[in-house]
């Protein structure tokens, strides 16, 4: 690293737990981040501070202005501007030092290739069939995944390993597609709850690159922000499942 990486990154050198070799393997790391909306955005935003060197990032959407309550990488001039291109902007104003590559149609095919060129994966999509795309590009590519989602005053976040012979995936939690209705569009968000789940997913993505204490492998954390409640589950792996079985 340069000196003013070893400067950028100075607080997070300083934790044993990281160190120079730490930082340095998220300097080198790739890192595929699907959905710049409510979650994408925090997760992307302290993934850039931290310094993942090479995030690549995949939305087809555009800006607009209902967007603005919660999807923080986004500004009031950025309305009407693919999403990819407005976050890119702002991740390189605020991080210089990484490559973030941006990604306008996912498809079944460059889905794969991507999957298969990165570290970690972070789902942060708001339908069950680009989640269960993911989720077997990961399976198949052996990548780790880090999938949240939120709505209302509620989230969701787990890691999904589906290829190791013991870890459950996604599709091993939701068997089939749910109700796609139940998002923030029809039923409505408070923003910082959708901070909350982004940064989180963020903090699991680095502590699974970095193999740092508890990492969610095989548990679903429940987060009620009314009355401010973290609950973890235990998922287990289905032996029918199509996916990772």
């Amino acid at each position: 690293m340069k000196d003013e990486e070893l400067l950028r990154y100075s607080r997070q050198i300083m934790l044993p737990q990281v160190d120079i070799d730490g930082q340095q393997k998220l300097v080198d790391s790739t890192m595929l981040i699907v959905g710049m909306g409510g979650l994408g955005s925090p997760s992307a935003y302290y993934l850039a501070a931290a310094g993942v060197g090479h995030l690549i990032i995949a939305d087809f959407d555009q800006v607009e202005l209902s967007n603005l309550q919660r999807q923080i990488i986004h500004s009031t001039q950025d309305i009407g501007k693919d999403k990819v291109d407005s976050a890119k902007e702002t991740l390189i104003a605020l991080n210089p030092e990484i490559k973030v590559t941006t990604i306008k149609e996912l498809t079944e095919e460059n889905l794969a290739s991507l999957v298969s060129q990165v570290d970690v994966v972070l789902d942060g999509t708001d339908n069950f069939k680009s989640r269960f795309a993911i989720n077997k590009a990961c399976v198949k590519a052996k990548a780790p995944l880090v999938s949240a989602a939120v709505i209302r005053f509620e989230g969701q976040l787990s890691v999904f390993k589906g290829y190791e012979v013991d870890q459950p995936c996604y599709q091993c939690l939701y068997s089939k597609e749910g109700d796609d209705t139940e998002n923030c569009v029809e039923n409505g968000i408070l923003a910082p709850v959708a901070g909350v789940l982004g940064t989180m997913q963020a903090l699991q993505a680095v502590k699974v690159l970095l193999s740092l204490g508890e990492q969610l492998y095989g548990e679903l954390m429940l987060v009620d922000a009314l009355d401010l409640s973290f609950r973890r589950v235990k998922i287990s792996k289905d032996n029918q499942c199509p996916i990772c079985n």
